[in-house]
């Protein structure tokens, strides 16, 4: 099937707090994976989605942010 096919990718808005919890800056991840910074900007944003081996490279780097850094997807309450 071909969505079985496709990476996983977190909610846009995860995307940006994975990335700021493990210091990183939208350029960092650029470098890291062969993309422009605006880029990665776009992915944060749900601008553009990443696809092929950019998103199967995007999606590996926010799997190890999200086991690295939990808290950045776990929900927010919005209690006092």
């Amino acid at each position: 099937m071909l969505l079985s096919k496709a990476a996983w990718l977190p909610a846009t808005s995860v995307r940006g707090a994975l990335r700021r919890a493990a210091g990183l800056t939208q350029a960092d991840v650029a470098t890291t994976l062969g993309v422009g910074r605006v880029q990665v900007a776009r992915w944060e944003t749900g601008t553009n989605e990443p696809r092929g081996d950019r998103r199967r490279a995007y999606s590996g780097l926010l799997r190890i942010l999200a086991e690295q850094h939990p808290d950045a997807v776990a929900p927010t309450t919005g209690g006092p």
